[in-house]
């Protein structure tokens, strides 16, 4: 990085600093309340996490994110809206275990009912959906708000100047309130936050995996190698996260190529269709391009981006909560290496 790069990113990360620095290691798990938040909730051990990612919800084109009893772009399991009493019972019981609990804007790929970021987030609209969010935090009793804002989506707004803005809109209410400002971020060009919003947010939770997927990537590949975790912890200490306040993020599932049909499956389902023995390695079948394989981690190589995940950042974040084994062997493997 060159010093001219170095003097802007001081620059930046000398003004308006995010909140106080959370205590390492953190360990934040997604929730998708689109496959049924509650049923999750009770089924996990959310005890072993310190931060819960209610995952996802977005304003409608209005800017309101709660309506009539319901989230208005909230999908469940079953396609309706998640209810007010359905949140509130989400937040209770995080908080019962003393974990923190945040919602998640956005996602991969934004619902129909969700309104247009790109117009939303204009200067003359921002006010209100910033409004309403803060609003929705006060009345849920949240810890604060995630951002997961991501690839062409995130581009466009923010080459129209308006990502930075809401970002540092969001911190400076939050703040205010105490409450916790964090994102999500791929690793690649087009797909990663702007340095400039990077001192606003108290974690950054870099998405290490998906390296190849049904229609992405090199064919043989794997989809979320230790290399790649080492590569993107190296990419955002050199843009500026600093220590405590970047986390590595490890996949609970896996994909599948090939005669492998099955996909795009988390690993309690490829144990139940391909046995214990899969958790020793991280590739069933040959890996080779148009070759039949499934790609994932295994233990050994979650305990090593764990390690990883301590060495260098504040700790490791997981999509997804629900796809851990049902002896929750994943989530307390890793957090045995967080404790080594």
């Amino acid at each position: 990085m060159n010093t001219k790069i170095a003097a802007v990113i001081t620059a930046l990360l000398a003004t308006q600093p995010a909140l106080a620095e959370p205590k390492a290691p953190v360990v934040i798990g997604y929730v998708p309340a689109f496959k049924g938040m509650g049923p999750i909730m009770a089924k996990a051990d959310i005890g072993q996490y310190t931060h819960l990612n209610l995952s996802f919800i977005n304003p409608d084109p209005t800017g309101a994110v709660v309506s009539d009893g319901k989230m208005t772009c909230m999908p469940d399991a079953g396609g309706v809206q998640v209810t007010s009493e359905s949140l509130r019972t989400a937040v209770d019981l995080a908080h019962a275990k003393s974990v923190k609990v945040l919602v998640s804007l956005g996602g991969g790929t934004i619902p129909q009912c969700s309104g247009d970021w790109r117009i939303m987030l204009e200067p003359h609209n921002r006010d209100i959906v910033v409004a309403d969010l803060i609003k929705l935090v006060d009345d849920y009793g949240l810890d604060g708000l995630d951002v997961d804002i991501e690839g062409a989506l995130l581009t466009e707004i923010d080459k129209a100047g308006n990502y930075t803005p809401f970002i540092a809109a969001l911190s400076a209410a939050l703040k205010a309130r105490g409450k916790l400002l964090t994102c999500a971020t791929a690793s690649y060009e087009g797909g990663m936050i702007p340095i400039s919003s990077i001192p606003y947010f108290d974690l950054v939770n870099v998405m290490a995996y998906d390296a190849i997927g049904p229609s992405w990537g090199t064919p043989g590949d794997e989809h979320s190698p230790l290399s790649q975790a080492k590569r993107d912890m190296d990419l955002w200490r050199a843009r500026g996260v600093p220590k405590d306040k970047l986390v590595l993020g490890v996949p609970f599932y896996g994909y599948g190529f090939g005669d492998y049909k099955d996909g795009y499956g988390g690993m309690r389902d490829l144990i139940a269709r391909y046995g214990e023995d899969i958790l020793k390695t991280d590739v069933i079948g040959k890996r080779c391009g148009g070759c039949s394989y499934v790609t994932y981690n295994g233990l050994e190589t979650l305990q090593k981006k764990t390690k990883l995940a301590a060495d260098k950042g504040a700790g490791i974040m997981v999509w997804e909560i629900s796809q851990d084994t049902d002896d929750h062997r994943l989530i307390t493997t890793a957090k045995a290496a967080l404790k080594d």
